[in-house]
């Protein structure tokens, strides 16, 4: 074969290879979009969906916080009459 044959024969096969190239990004784009569509209609339906209701376990109690303590003794001493008023001199 001479030179001319053979370049355009690689020519060919590389034209070939660019198409090819070409379908297999368009292929990948299209499966990346869809599986894009997929987890966007897995995370939506989260939130009217509950699977715990079906397990029926017992729930843990949850440690509540108490109210501080009121300070009995310092209302009374603060209510309890003075005998003498030291301004009233």
């Amino acid at each position: 074969m001479s030179q001319k044959k053979i370049v355009k024969e690689l020519m060919k096969m590389l034209d070939k290879l660019e198409a090819d190239r070409e379908k297999l990004i368009d292929k990948l784009a299209k499966a990346l979009d869809k599986l894009e569509k997929k987890e966007n209609k897995k995370a939506t339906p989260k939130v009217p969906v509950k699977k715990t209701a079906a397990k029926k376990t017992p729930a843990k109690k949850v440690v509540r916080k108490r109210a501080p303590a009121k300070k009995v003794a310092a209302k009374k001493v603060a209510s309890a009459p003075n005998p003498t008023p030291a301004s009233s001199n």
